[in-house]
């Protein structure tokens, strides 16, 4: 009977040691220990702030094809080559060339003339020098727009983020089809232009740019954002006289391609290189302000990812790679460039991470994965809990990242700020370096930097 007991022991003792591999090698306390060292560094180090600077001030808005664009390809080359980084090199790609030319024009004319804040959406044919002038015709929808006469009409596209939500980036989703397909569903019914109701809650007499885009065998109509206190009181004056008009004078044009780069640094795993952990942020921005939340945060909080691991010593053991996008803004041909060329290598990513929310209080993360991935990720969650990531959520990712969906079991991931100022400033002339408070871009920074380490400890 003793003999049979300590068979029975041996042979559970080795069945623990064959299932201990799945969970072993997760170690709580040394980890708390890291992330707790990852926060301190992040959160006294200026570097990146200083950085967000010189990018925002020194080279300013990067609308791709611009020489901004390009000054950045370059400054942000140079930044993580002088970080000593296992590799640093440039990903060519051609991107489009759109100009806006010279500040728009916006009027309404009715009983009498009330000039409004207005800027061209990205891709927008231009108007001519003479502008455009035409009554207009308000709309909440594109399936409002079907029964309307618009021919030889300016629609106006009027419906408002929807308030109740709690996360902007829902109310922005539910609002800006009208952006993005309202010019070509206007133009199909014979419009000769469109405004389009600024994408943001807040009232402002700021006009938020954005892209549209055309449709071949369709006519290319103007098609401008209008301020939303420009909005309310065209709606407002359109109860009065709908026989108002509304001039609009834009100089955009879109000019031959132009080539760009993504730029990419990366530290080598020590122990499964062959598995990449992505962290990135898109470099490009629109031409109006900085692109300071949009997305030089984004793009500087991934940098410092990599920096707090080369200043800490902390050696992945997985390949970690920053990726500065090219063109998400009007074309997201540098996350198309990147999925394609990782596709044609055969790359392993395990994980990608995109911060494009802004500069803000870090809230959490959206995972889009399989259950395990989901699974582990929450296994980490009071690690990460103290700091104020709570909201581990499925769903998520990223526009730059998504071209990698369905490259093996990748699981997207998209770092979610706090949300509730994000759209007072995207798009604008206002996205500037002075609405970055410093310590909650660095808790962002440091909350990549949590989550990249247990994956790159732990894998997916």
């Amino acid at each position: 009977m003793l003999l049979k007991n300590k068979l029975r022991n041996l042979l559970a003792g080795a069945a623990l040691v064959v299932a201990m591999p799945a969970m072993a090698q997760q170690n709580p306390a040394a980890d708390s220990v890291t992330i707790r060292k990852i926060y301190d560094n992040a959160l006294t180090s200026y570097k990146s702030y200083e950085d967000l600077r010189y990018l925002t001030k020194n080279i300013g808005a990067r609308l791709s094809g611009s020489p901004q664009a390009a000054a950045a390809v370059d400054w942000s080359k140079k930044v993580m080559e002088d970080m000593g980084l296992d590799r640093v090199y440039l990903q060519e790609v051609m991107v489009p060339h759109w100009v806006r030319g010279e500040k728009e024009v916006g009027r309404i004319e009715g009983k009498k003339k009330q000039d409004v804040a207005i800027a061209a959406l990205g891709s927008s044919v231009g108007t001519g020098k003479k502008g455009l002038r035409a009554e207009v015709v308000e709309v909440h929808s594109l399936e409002e727009l079907k029964n309307k006469d618009v021919k030889g009409k300016i629609v106006f596209f009027n419906r408002p983020f929807d308030n109740k939500h709690i996360q902007t980036g829902t109310a922005y989703g539910g609002a800006v089809d009208q952006r993005g397909g309202g010019p070509v569903a206007a133009a199909k019914q014979g419009a000769v232009g469109v405004i389009v109701r600024s994408m943001t809650n807040d009232y402002q007499d700021v006009a938020h740019t954005g892209n549209t885009k055309y449709q071949e065998g369709v006519e290319k109509i103007p098609a401008a954002a209008i301020s939303t206190n420009g909005a309310e009181m065209l709606s407002k004056m359109l109860k009065d006289d709908a026989k108002l008009k509304f001039f609009m004078r834009m100089n955009c044009e879109t000019q031959p391609d132009v080539k760009s780069y993504n730029v990419i640094g990366e530290i080598k795993g020590t122990e499964k290189p062959e598995e990449i952990i992505v962290v990135g942020g898109h470099l490009d921005s629109w031409d109006l302000g900085e692109g300071a939340h949009d997305d030089g945060t984004g793009c500087m909080q991934s940098i410092e990812v990599l920096r707090l691991f080369k200043d800490m010593g902390i050696k992945p053991k997985r390949t970690i790679r920053a990726v500065m996008f090219m063109n998400e803004e009007n074309g997201l041909r540098g996350g198309l460039k990147y999925a394609e060329e990782a596709k044609a290598k055969g790359e392993k990513h395990i994980a990608a991470i995109e911060s494009d929310a802004g500069g803000f209080t870090p809230r959490g993360f959206g995972i889009d994965g399989n259950d395990g991935q989901y699974s582990k990720v929450l296994t980490w969650k009071n690690l990460l809990a103290p700091y104020g990531l709570h909201d581990l959520t499925r769903g998520g990712g990223g526009a730059d990242i998504g071209p990698l969906k369905g490259q093996g079991t990748v699981a997207l991931i998209g770092f979610r700020p706090d949300s509730q100022r994000y759209f007072d400033y995207h798009h604008t002339v206002i996205d500037t370096f002075e609405q970055v408070n410093r310590r909650e871009m660095q808790l962002g920074a440091a909350s990549m930097a949590s989550l990249v380490y247990l994956i790159s400890e732990y894998g997916l």
